[in-house]
């Protein structure tokens, strides 16, 4: 039945862009508008954006720009006030809960800063747990495979408790790819570790944007962070003021960390002044 509604619910027009690749995430015209008493808040203001196969993006935005509700809407955890979300063709804005709910177990890995891992269950059953909810069969292959692709294939038993901080992100991100989904939406996924953990953490998301050609989306405040993604997305008062290519990419562990200062110095100058005159108005 619910396979029926996704096919009935395809977007109407296929996008690509100049290299042929599909667009995974088309949000055209979305607003978020929360009812705080008598007030109402304007979250988001009519947000138009197109995230292809294979592409690995950042959102970045202050506090109160509208990126933690855009992230909410991307992860089909919160649905807009209006306009249209279609996740790899099927139009999201018009799902109910179970839906969605199917939605997000096939289609969406999600990997937060902290770590969201269950304390008494091992690595394996961990990454086994989104194949159970979707009646997935080979369950325990797919999960030994997903730990073993992120460097833990002797680990398989562990408890969270056992594992470092950066092993245990890991689990997440086996847990995020062992379904197969259309994207993973990163939230400040490094943020919780120490630099040498969060290096081979990021070191693991390009490996697999690459090799896999997995889209991937950061969710992050961290410039630095974002200088590694190959696209920074901006938001500022519910809306996109700057969406630029980053020319060249850092790889995680080839180039040391430089100060805050320069951090931002760095990103803003590359990415966010880059735009038109009129984006800033």
């Amino acid at each position: 039945m619910v396979l029926k509604l996704f096919k009935r619910q395809k977007s109407p027009d296929v996008v690509v862009d100049e290299y042929g690749r599909r667009a995974v995430i088309d949000i055209r015209n979305i607003t978020k508008v929360y009812q705080m008493g008598d007030v109402e808040v304007h979250a988001l203001r009519g947000v138009n954006l197109r995230i292809y196969e294979g592409e690995f993006v950042s959102i970045m935005g202050p506090s109160g720009s509208g990126k933690s509700t855009l992230m909410y809407i991307l992860g089909a955890l919160d649905q807009p006030t209006s306009g249209e979300y279609y996740l790899d063709g099927v139009d999201v804005s018009k799902l109910d809960e179970k839906e969605l709910a199917n939605i997000r177990n096939k289609k969406i890995g999600f990997v937060f800063q902290s770590f969201n891992l269950l304390k008494r269950t091992t690595a394996l059953r961990q990454v086994e747990l989104p194949l159970m909810y979707g009646g997935v069969p080979g369950r325990s292959k797919r999960a030994r495979e997903a730990l073993e692709a992120v460097g833990l294939g002797k680990r398989l038993n562990h408890l969270p408790s056992e594992l470092s901080g950066g092993q245990q992100q890991r689990v997440a991100i086996a847990r995020a790819i062992v379904t197969e989904p259309a994207m993973i939406l990163a939230d400040e996924p490094t943020g919780n570790l120490d630099s040498r953990s969060g290096t081979e953490v990021m070191q693991i998301f390009q490996r697999m944007n690459k090799e896999r050609g997995i889209t991937t989306v950061f969710v992050t405040h961290d410039p630095w962070i974002a200088r590694h993604t190959e696209r920074v997305i901006m938001l500022r008062d519910g809306i996109v003021v700057a969406d630029r290519k980053v020319a060249n990419p850092l790889m995680a562990g080839e180039t040391e960390r430089p100060s805050e200062a320069e951090e931002l110095e760095g990103v803003f100058q590359e990415v966010y002044y880059g735009g038109t005159k009129e984006e800033y108005n």
